[in-house]
């Protein structure tokens, strides 16, 4: 079995919030890994996330303890970075097992074709000032600057601040099936120049939704701000499916 999640959003809200959504989180680490081939986190696990050499962001105890358990016992556990937690180096492959991949992926799991993607920074070409934001938010010169320049505490202090902020935006916004088209455009885009592609796995949008059309579908998986949090699930013949916990 492969399981999918994304948007848990680590660190957000206030302390009772965060640690309950931590908790939340940990049990469906612990529920999966029964009969895990591979659980793959898929963008913005954590609200923030900024790694420097030798300082990583306070908190996460159990879930960065959980994941060490989990890959201990030979659990394969694979992070794709978000928009929120893109500053990551080397810390969560190193002390906890979890392979790190700073780009899209495509797979082969269950005999299925899979790309699996965050989400952000796709098919944006009609949006200059997003383009520019990631731009440099990606950029390894400003981010050594940042790191070099600024004491860790004032550096959380403002993402901590710039990921709130950013994140009750999109809440504001109303997400519908349209909301995602761009999406499902660049999915479209993607199958025609890899013709042999069954799924497409999205985080990001924070709105489950599986989209199906001819010989391709397209999953968003959600996000855990509600009671009920949705990842996906594909069995070991490759059918896949949304679920909640």
């Amino acid at each position: 079995m492969y399981y999918f999640t994304s948007d848990v959003h680590l660190g957000a809200g206030d302390e009772t919030f965060s640690r309950r959504t931590e908790q939340r989180f940990v049990k469906w680490l612990d529920k999966v890994a029964e009969d895990a081939d591979a659980i793959f986190l898929v963008g913005d696990i954590f609200d923030f996330w900024f790694e420097y050499g030798r300082v990583i962001p306070k908190g996460f105890v159990r879930v960065l303890g959980k994941l060490a358990e989990l890959t201990d016992r030979g659990v394969k556990i694979y992070f794709f970075i978000g928009n929120h937690d893109m500053w990551c180096r080397d810390y969560l492959e190193k002390e906890c097992g979890v392979k790190t991949f700073f780009k899209p992926q495509h797979m082969t799991l269950a005999g299925k074709e899979v790309f699996i993607a965050h989400g952000d920074n796709m098919n944006v070409g009609n949006q200059p000032m997003l383009r520019l934001m990631n731009t440099c938010f990606r950029s390894r010169i400003l981010r050594k600057l940042f790191s070099w320049c600024v004491h860790p505490d004032l550096a959380l202090k403002f993402g901590q601040w710039w990921s709130g902020k950013s994140r009750k935006s999109h809440l504001k916004d109303h997400i519908t099936p349209s909301s995602l088209e761009f999406l499902i455009d660049y999915a479209r885009d993607y199958k025609r120049q890899n013709a042999t592609t069954d799924y497409v796995v999205f985080g990001h949008m924070h709105y489950p939704y599986d989209h199906t059309e001819d010989d391709l579908r397209v999953l968003f998986l959600g996000c855990w701000e509600g009671e009920k949090a949705t990842y996906a699930v594909m069995d070991d013949e490759g059918n896949i499916a949304l679920k909640t916990f």
